[in-house]
């Protein structure tokens, strides 16, 4: 199993820069960033930064969306980067959220998220596609190699994951959903034709190792509550939708009910004001808190499921003693 790690594009970037080199020194395999350019600094400036300070790490966004740049944009900007440092580059997508939300959108539809998918792998892998009665090639990037992974948690988006998706994100790290999950993606695939083993399984989620004292786990879960708080987003679409009958675990749908709406200034962070309604049971299934030990079970139950990578979003106040912690404990463990 491959770890990652899932950073904000804070200011200033070249603490962004500086813990990306961390992550690698500490053995982590991909750099991933969130990709919201109104709340956070663009990414893929930063992304070239990264790399040309470091030798071995895969950069993405977890994750962009169609609609904030031309398709062919995100295309070549994977491309270039590629060119410059040598294919180390994923491109993780899903509908959108904040980055198109805080702008007044709403995420995509499912029919553009899959032309979208299939015009930035074609592009990005130096192939032909034809867009807007055009066909189009980069005639400057022959050798670029590019992964498209697509982040879902609906019925129909699993679905399409399995049928288009060189890999699948879920963004919350309980055993039990992810199997569910996992098993829908496999089957959309094999349905399709395609080889569901060739598909690779992201799960990304905070992590945050500490000691396993009352105060230390309630101070975790107060770091940590965010999460849900986000995931809850998506989830709320996914229940207006569909309803709460059973188009994802109840265990997703049930922890909602008592969410009073989002305030994207707060996305993403510590200490958010308006999770209140995340209980600390959903904080401790979605999340990887206390010690060590309690990361190597979770990701042992994770591996066993064909998860292929977890990504540890940093986003609390123990971001380098967690990255140190799994370089030095965890990382080596689950990586023999």
């Amino acid at each position: 199993m491959d770890i990652g790690v899932v950073l904000q594009c804070d200011p200033p970037a070249t603490q962004t820069v500086e813990l990306a080199k961390q992550a690698e020194a500490a053995g982590f395999s991909h750099v991933w960033t969130f990709d919201s350019h109104v709340l956070w600094q663009e990414p893929f400036v930063i992304y070239s930064k990264i790399l040309a300070d470091t030798q071995r790490v895969i950069v993405g966004p977890m994750v962009t969306n169609p609609g904030t740049r031309d398709w062919t944009v995100t295309a070549s900007l994977f491309a270039t980067l590629n060119e410059m440092y040598g294919n180390r580059t994923v491109c993780g997508i899903g509908r959108g959220d904040s980055a198109v939300r805080v702008l007044g959108s709403r995420p995509t539809t499912l029919a553009e998220l899959r032309e979208c998918v299939q015009v930035i792998r074609e592009l990005g892998n130096g192939r032909e596609v034809h867009l807007r009665d055009r066909d189009l090639r980069f005639a400057w990037a022959p050798d670029s190699r590019l992964e498209v992974w697509v982040a879902a948690y609906g019925p129909k988006a699993l679905a399409l994951t399995g049928e288009v998706g060189d890999g699948y994100i879920l963004q919350l790290a309980d055993p039990d959903i992810a199997a569910w999950m996992i098993k829908a993606v496999r089957d959309a695939a094999e349905k399709a034709g395609r080889d569901p083993a060739a598909i690779k399984f992201c799960v990304a989620a905070p992590a945050y190792v500490g000691d396993d004292s009352v105060e230390s786990m309630a101070h975790q879960r107060e770091q940590t509550r965010w999460f849900g708080g986000m995931v809850g987003n998506h989830i709320a679409d996914i229940v207006a939708r569909y309803g709460s009958d059973g188009a994802v675990p109840t265990a997703l749908t049930d922890y909602i009910k008592g969410r009073q709406g989002y305030d994207y200034a707060e996305h993403g962070r510590a200490g958010n004001t308006h999770t209140d309604f995340v209980p600390d049971e959903i904080v401790d299934r979605f999340c990887i808190l206390g010690p060590v030990e309690e990361h190597l079970k979770r990701l042992a139950e994770l591996k066993d499921l064909g998860v292929d990578q977890f990504a540890v979003y940093l986003q609390h106040d123990a971001k380098e003693s967690t990255l140190r912690a799994y370089g030095e404990h965890i990382i080596p463990a689950v990586t023999k």
